[in-house]
């Protein structure tokens, strides 16, 4: 269901009914595809269209850049089709039809999912910096002891 992973972890593998069929939801979790759980975060929040996504994307302190439109479209047309959000046209007797974009059951779990995997992730940072930082102190410590000699 995913692409090809840059940077995955395996949390959990979730299941789930359609169309008397079960099947396992791939939840290998790409760094490459942090715009989903950016886009399941905000319609978690609330239902929206499209264009109110993006802009809510664009607002958000989480998001680096602006928000590609082709990007998010694409990905809301790939997160419908494998059932973790649900769309449907709504028609205004003032304007054009829009698309009502929602979070499905399997959606909140995959968000779920996103959020343990970030939470991983953020461990594993600060982890690394904790490290960088004894590597620097102990630079720092050479240098003063032979700077004393």
């Amino acid at each position: 269901m995913l692409d090809k992973p840059i940077c995955t972890l395996i949390i959990a593998e979730v299941y789930t009914m359609s169309d008397d069929r079960s099947y396992k939801f791939d939840s290998t979790i790409s760094m490459e595809r942090s715009i989903q759980a950016e886009l399941l975060l905000l319609l978690g929040q609330r239902p929206s269209h499209g264009y109110e996504l993006i802009q809510r994307l664009n607002e958000a302190d989480f998001k680096s850049g602006e928000a590609d439109t082709a990007t998010v479209y694409r990905n809301l047309r790939r997160m419908d089709k494998d059932e973790l959000i649900r769309s449907h046209w709504e028609i205004s007797e003032s304007g054009p039809g829009r698309r009502l974009y929602e979070l499905t059951p399997l959606g909140k779990q995959t968000l779920d999912l996103w959020s343990q995997f970030l939470s991983f992730q953020k461990a594993k940072l600060e982890n690394f910096q904790q490290v960088y930082d004894q590597y620097v102190e102990s630079l720092s410590k050479e240098e003063n002891e032979v700077n004393k000699s």
